[in-house]
């Protein structure tokens, strides 16, 4: 266990996290922040879109990347005249 003092930044508060457990807890410049049952718990930041682009590149290497329901693409909604567009 190690303790760290609380800072003044500014009108607020900050930490300093020493690098060695960033590094072991894989942080890097944004972090989630929550508070669970009173404590304040910081876990990595993870794009939750991360690896699309690689994804999509390979679905549509294969031939993958078709749409599902392309029958559909184009043709109004039902409803569109109970719609107004501005």
């Amino acid at each position: 266990m190690m303790q760290a003092k609380i800072i003044k930044i500014g009108n607020s508060k900050g930490l300093r996290i020493p690098k060695a457990i960033l590094e072991q807890c894989k942080m890097e410049n944004i972090v989630n922040l929550t508070v669970e049952e009173g404590k304040l718990v910081i876990t990595p930041y993870k794009n939750p879109r991360e690896g699309w682009e690689e994804a999509a590149r390979k679905l549509a290497a294969s031939g993958d990347d078709s749409l599902l329901d392309a029958e559909y693409v184009g043709y109004p909604l039902d409803n569109d005249d109970e719609w107004e567009w501005k």
